[in-house]
């Protein structure tokens, strides 16, 4: 097992490359985004791996989800392209996927599933309709798909978490699905640095939580 500072080191690389990425944003450096943005996204990589995941089939699962997510993080650096933005959609909806799968090969409580897909369900149904009349008629059936399958894949987080697994499962899983409005909100509806301000530390904040929840 590695020592107690080399297992903390990366969560923090990821606050200083959070801090940093959020500095950049709000000087509107495209420069210091390339820069601490890919360094945020390998933190909470290499986090799960020294954390033990890929010793289990849920944490090789989780780590699928995780490398995913980073490309993700890394399609959604480009400005103004929708085809980037596009592909970055579909690399994240792929680490939802493998999210879902994660949740689904661990025990499920039949109770805390059904209560989680009725909150998800109503979360995600007033969020289409806040979100709908904003967005382009190319992208609109992608991003329901996508919130679609992040609210199953916490669903199914809560539902394991419901039958004992790790706390940071269910957390990790909440986080993220929050942390996407406000990507959705910088997208689509009103672009600010309050958007980035609270979204993306509770981004990679979630994204520790799943690699953690592989090591638990």
């Amino acid at each position: 097992m590695a020592p107690l500072w080399v297992a903390l080191l990366p969560v923090g690389v990821c606050a200083v490359s959070v801090a940093g990425l959020l500095y950049a944003v709000h000087r509107e450096s495209l420069r210091g985004v390339w820069v601490w943005k890919p360094l945020a996204a390998a933190s909470f990589l290499a986090a799960a791996i020294l954390w033990g995941a890929p010793a289990s089939s849920y944490g090789r699962l989780i780590l699928l989800g995780l490398a995913l997510s980073a490309c993700g993080d890394l399609l959604l650096i480009p400005r103004g392209a929708a085809a980037w933005f596009a592909a970055g959609l579909f690399s994240f909806l792929a680490g939802h996927l493998a999210y879902a799968a994660a949740f689904l090969s661990l025990p499920q409580s039949p109770a805390a599933l059904v209560a989680g897909a009725l909150a998800v369900g109503l979360l995600t149904w007033r969020v289409g309709v806040w979100l709908g009349p904003h967005l382009p008629d190319r992208l609109r059936v992608p991003v329901y798909c996508y919130f679609v399958a992040i609210g199953a894949m916490v669903a199914l987080a809560l539902g394991a978490t419901g039958a004992g697994a790790p706390l940071a499962a269910g957390a990790g899983a909440v986080g993220f699905m929050a942390s996407d409005v406000s990507v959705a909100r910088e997208r689509f509806v009103s672009a600010s640095f309050v958007n980035a301000a609270w979204g993306l530390p509770l981004y990679f904040g979630a994204q520790l939580l799943l690699a953690w929840s592989a090591a638990t």
